[in-house]
């Protein structure tokens, strides 16, 4: 354990991961933050009529577990993205339970910059994001952890 790393500095191989389920209260919550009323994700007709056959939710709602993987398990607390590289490559509709997950594969030894792979997969095995991440973790002396948020 250390200032930077939290969690002690990550080693090349070392993995982390999350699940939460996907309720449909998520797409209007995402709506609020981001603006994106796209009919995919409302209109059950165009949904329909579209090459998913039903409600899909935000690429975003798909991609903050991995927010919380690296901010929560690995590298830790103080953790932000510094590049991300995301192909989504199946839907995640609501009721879906989500599982990110990241894997170190390269460690600065000079800043607290890490080099993650990463991925969602949804709960019937099917991989709906993989890609590449780049995170700087920050030093948190005053961290008590995340009650109090």
């Amino acid at each position: 354990m250390s200032a930077v790393w939290p969690n002690g500095k990550p080693e090349v191989g070392s993995s982390a991961e999350l699940s939460r389920r996907v309720s449909p209260n998520d797409i209007p919550l995402f709506t609020e933050l981001s603006g994106d009323r796209n009919p995919l994700h409302y209109d059950e007709a165009a949904a329909e009529s579209s090459r998913f056959g039903e409600i899909v939710v935000q690429g975003g709602i798909t991609s903050a577990v991995l927010n919380a993987v690296v901010a929560e398990k690995l590298p830790g607390p103080g953790t932000v993205f510094l590049s991300v590289s995301w192909n989504f490559t199946a839907p995640v509709r609501p009721g879906d339970t989500i599982t990110g997950r990241v894997e170190v594969t390269e460690v600065r030894d000079d800043k607290p910059i890490t080099r993650l792979v990463t991925q969602v997969i949804r709960d019937d095995g099917t991989t709906a994001l993989e890609g590449t991440a780049v995170c700087w973790t920050m030093a948190m002396p005053e961290w008590r952890g995340g009650d109090d948020v």
